[in-house]
């Protein structure tokens, strides 16, 4: 098997795991606006399409993640 798919499999590999670990923590930063409340007091409810959001990104994200892996260990399997 030429080096070129080893290329490949490692580049995108490691696209995806820092897409992956990008798309959670920016997902978890904004979600801690329970912290925020606590602090000031002030309580904000959200809305059941925005919970849809941020339950949609952890799942791209640990997708993502996940998609790594297995890219991970089809390149091992490249030789």
């Amino acid at each position: 098997m030429p080096q070129v798919f080893k290329a490949l499999a490692t580049i995108s590999a490691w696209f995806l795991f820092i897409f992956g670990l990008f798309v959670v923590v920016i997902t978890i930063c904004p979600s801690l606006a329970w912290f925020k409340a606590f602090v000031t007091g002030v309580v904000s409810h959200t809305t059941g399409a925005l919970q849809m959001q941020v339950y949609l990104a952890y799942a791209i994200g640990v997708a993502s993640v996940t998609l790594s892996v297995v890219v991970m260990r089809l390149r091992q399997k490249l030789g």
